[in-house]
């Protein structure tokens, strides 16, 4: 399955949407979390992190650009690029020494990383839609294909 819309009404919703990512990712992976200010990209990969079993707070990286996570044998790193400047101030990040196999990549705002960021597994669209939030879920290969595939049988 290529992509899959699904809609949560509320924090909680996203929260625990996230728990279901971690879950289905295994802590691998790229994902693009894509939306406005406020549409709840934060609140999502705060319950993809505490998903894989952090426990503590999940603060959004938005002036440190990255915040990186080590939870069992999991890393993961959520990236905030909203204050980016120039999308090549990500090479001086070493931005390439994230994305290896090992690990789960969230990203904030990753059109202010273009040219400089990988193809993700995933790009999830965040709206706002009545009471709640409409997300479009769209693969970018196999590995999102079949995430897509996990969520739509999660939330039929």
């Amino acid at each position: 399955m290529r992509e899959v819309t699904l809609f949560m009404a509320d924090e909680q919703a996203m929260t625990d949407l996230g728990g279901v990512l971690a879950r289905i990712t295994q802590g691998h992976g790229l994902i693009f979390l894509d939306g406005d200010l406020g549409a709840g990209k934060t609140t999502l990969s705060r319950g993809i992190i505490r998903g894989l079993g952090h426990v503590g707070a999940v603060k959004s990286p938005t002036f440190t650009l990255v915040e990186p996570y080590e939870i069992g044998g999991v890393r993961a790193f959520h990236f905030d690029l909203y204050r980016l400047v120039d999308p090549e101030e990500l090479e001086f990040l070493g931005i390439r020494d994230y994305f290896d196999d090992d690990a789960l990549c969230l990203i904030e705002w990753p059109e202010k990383g273009a040219g400089f960021l990988p193809k993700p597994d995933l790009t999830i669209t965040i709206r706002p839609h009545n009471a709640g939030r409409s997300l479009h879920v769209l693969s970018q290969g196999a590995r999102g294909e079949s995430w897509c595939a996990a969520l739509a049988l999660k939330f039929k």
